[in-house]
């Protein structure tokens, strides 16, 4: 079944110097599945995954052949019909928590005010379910992580509340910005653990945007390959490792091995016609 269906999508910014094209023509389809978009910072990834949920704002321009999201038109939505759908059916867990959470709220405040405001809850009604949430990403004393301030979180416990608040709606459709960037690999391992096991409990789609390949890899089921705003690639996550664009290639021979020589690591040699 398929949730998200993408048709030549575009992001443009008018700017003094003349028109930037951030997204050219991407077409992508998501089921209840884990989607994987890499790339070099800049090739458009984030772009994408905010256009789904129509977050670019002027001077950024967004168009697209079809943009259907479990058969509405996201395209043709109102900003009530896309309030409606953001967070509560699609959400989005941004790139970095320090700057997604409110630095003066307590996190309890920022999980439960959507609760609040959008469902009516009741303020005892929206602490249980806020909680419930800490404890289904794995935080394991929610009653103090309630009562505190994102300054006072570690890198990794905030990602987690990012998650949490996401989640709290039950979406259909979550998408992942860099959702473990900065973060040392035994809380990045948890991180993904939490998101695979929700993709396959609850069902949800997944997109994952990542610039890392051996993570994306490992965890997502299929990859797109992003390049100056174009997909340059798409195939199974499985055959990452031997993908046959050049420019995959050559991100690829970009990464250290643990055992290889001491040479420097590999440039990446660009050829135009990938931009085209």
């Amino acid at each position: 079944m398929t949730l998200l269906s993408v048709k030549n999508l575009r992001v443009n910014f008018d700017t003094e110097t003349g028109v930037v094209e951030a997204v050219r023509g991407v077409s992508f389809s998501l089921g209840r599945e884990r989607l994987g978009i890499v790339g070099e910072s800049g090739s458009g990834k984030t772009m994408t995954g905010r256009s789904v949920l129509r977050l670019i704002r002027p001077p950024g321009h967004i168009s697209a052949d079809e943009m259907v999201f479990d058969g509405i038109d996201l395209i043709g939505a109102s900003q009530k019909e896309m309030r409606a759908l953001r967070g509560q059916r699609i959400a989005m867990v941004m790139q970095d928590p320090k700057y997604s959470l409110n630095p003066v709220m307590r996190i309890g405040a920022q999980l439960t005010e959507g609760l609040r405001q959008r469902d009516r809850m009741s303020k005892a009604e929206a602490r249980i379910k806020a909680i419930a949430a800490l404890e289904a990403v794995q935080i394991r004393d929610p009653e103090r992580v309630m009562d505190a301030y994102p300054h006072e979180l570690s890198g990794g416990m905030g990602q987690r509340v990012m998650i949490a608040m996401m989640l709290i709606p039950d979406p259909d459709l979550l998408i992942a910005d860099e959702p473990t960037s900065a973060l040392d690999v035994t809380v990045q391992a948890e991180i993904l653990s939490i998101l695979d096991n929700l993709v396959k409990t609850r069902g949800m789609g997944l997109i994952f945007i990542s610039h890392d390949l051996r993570l994306v890899g490992r965890f997502c089921d299929r990859v797109l390959v992003m390049y100056k705003g174009r997909v340059v690639e798409e195939l199974a996550a499985k055959d990452l490792m031997h993908a046959k664009h050049p420019y995959t290639q050559g991100l690829l021979n970009c990464l250290p091995r643990i055992g290889g020589n001491r040479a420097p690591l590999a440039g990446l040699d660009r050829d135009a016609e990938w931009a085209t």
